[in-house]
């Protein structure tokens, strides 16, 4: 994607000590913030300390930087996501997915605050494994990447179909033939894997459920989580009894009803992420939507995208879409089931589906959280779900919140996003293993 703007990592060259003070803190954990809060960062860009200033004891001889009126939260973990597999509005993770593909991506991610992403089902062997061990084996510079390798599908089924997908997604036609594939996979230790349970509005084949629960238990033989792309109701109850661990899109034909709520429970199901901003990416530039001349939004566009999006051929190819009436109800559907599911005591996560055409990494996720607090949620649920509990399903233990140990990744803010979620975009400094990014 050619950018309009230079993604130049512009780090902290030397490694030392830092201290930070008069901020207010939102640490990810759920709880109120702290005023006057104070924070130490090691040379190897972990937390040492995290507290009130009163107890502060800074390091002899270290610079200490005051944040007065600023506001420090962790940062954002996307746990949906797919790196570098598209130019402008052409997919094709066979020709994009290259080392300056996903590290120009990567780098927009942080330039947003957005410091982890979970790809989900596009990524190309060997190289996302190399990057992503390269950054674990070391301190990373940019955004990180958690990937769930290959992901599957049924024979001719979605997203395997789509143009630029063919080849790129493991199509199973039989339990034996999907266990060989996850034992396989297996053998890259990927951080997930990835369904697809989708029929895509009846066009395509769907998977079936007796193969998808044989991914679902070789996939819990190796200690992997196993994640859904679904939309159906009646596709999430037969996922959440066979065993799956989370769905990285909300349910969209009905509500939500007693019985998926209860097997979720009963299985421990999250809802990963809900990914709203994608369904309002269905049918929100059928006409230029005002975020088109927003600065913010213009810096994860080239140019020529974004003509592209005022065009009014654009418009049109959009509103042709014999679907394109129900996509509005398919969004309300998801914030009112992440809702319920939120009040039930379901657990979730946070995730928009960004880096496909029409979903722009970094400003995704900044959309995603405005949309969820549409939905009902409190702008500190949205932070916690998209800090600790996004952390946690990853099995990351040394990322999203800020506490003693943990890696010093984390966002200052001009403005309190507990106030008003839409602060999330008062970005001051985005900071990656304790290295200043922007």
């Amino acid at each position: 994607m050619k950018l309009i703007v230079a993604l130049v990592c512009c780090l902290s060259a030397s490694a030392q000590v830092s201290v930070y003070k008069e901020f207010t803190l939102i640490d990810g954990l759920g709880g109120n913030p702290l005023p006057h809060a104070a924070m130490v960062v090691n040379a190897a860009g972990r937390i040492d300390w995290v507290g009130p200033v009163a107890q502060l004891k800074a390091p002899q001889g270290v610079q200490v930087t005051d944040l007065s009126g600023k506001f420090v939260m962790p940062g954002i973990i996307n746990l949906h996501g797919h790196v570098s597999i598209t130019s402008g509005f052409i997919q094709n993770p066979r020709k994009f997915f290259t080392r300056a593909g996903v590290e120009a991506n990567l780098r927009l991610y942080a330039q947003y605050g957005v410091t982890s992403v979970a790809s989900l089902g596009t990524d190309q062997a060997p190289l996302v494994y190399q990057i992503r061990d390269e950054q674990r084996n070391g301190r990373p510079v940019y955004t990180r990447i958690f990937t769930a390798g290959k992901g599957f599908t049924g024979p001719a089924g979605y997203p395997a179909v789509v143009p630029g997908m063919e080849n790129t997604i493991n199509e199973v036609s039989t339990p034996a033939q999907a266990v060989a594939a996850v034992d396989e996979l297996a053998t890259h230790h990927p951080d997930l894997v990835k369904i697809w349970v989708d029929d895509h509005l009846g066009q395509d084949a769907k998977i079936p459920i007796s193969i998808s629960s044989a991914i679902i238990q070789a996939a819990h033989k190796h200690g992997l989580k196993v994640v859904a792309h679904v939309f159906y109701l009646e596709d999430a109850k037969q996922l959440a009894a066979a065993g799956i661990n989370g769905f990285v899109h909300s349910v969209r034909d009905k509500p939500v009803d007693d019985e998926l709520i209860r097997l979720m429970k009963q299985h421990g199901t999250w809802q990963v992420a809900a990914t709203l901003e994608r369904e309002a990416s269905m049918f929100i530039y059928g006409s230029p939507p005002p975020f088109l001349n927003d600065p913010f939004f213009m810096r994860a566009v080239s140019s020529e995208i974004l003509a592209t999006l005022k065009s009014v051929e654009y418009q049109k190819k959009l509103v042709s879409d014999p679907d394109f009436a129900k996509y509005p109800q398919f969004l309300q559907t998801a914030k009112r089931n992440l809702k319920r599911e939120a009040d039930a005591g379901i657990r979730y996560g946070f995730g928009t589906d960004s880096g496909t055409p029409g979903r722009f990494p970094g400003y995704a996720e900044h959309w995603e959280a405005q949309l969820m607090v549409e939905a009902g949620l409190t702008p500190l649920q949205v932070i916690t779900a998209a800090t600790k509990s996004a952390a946690e399903f990853l099995g990351a233990k040394d990322l999203g919140t800020i506490e003693k140990g943990k890696w010093a990744d984390f966002l200052i803010l001009s403005a309190n996003p507990v106030a008003d979620i839409r602060n999330t975009r008062s970005i001051d400094s985005v900071f990656i293993a304790g290295n200043r990014f922007k």
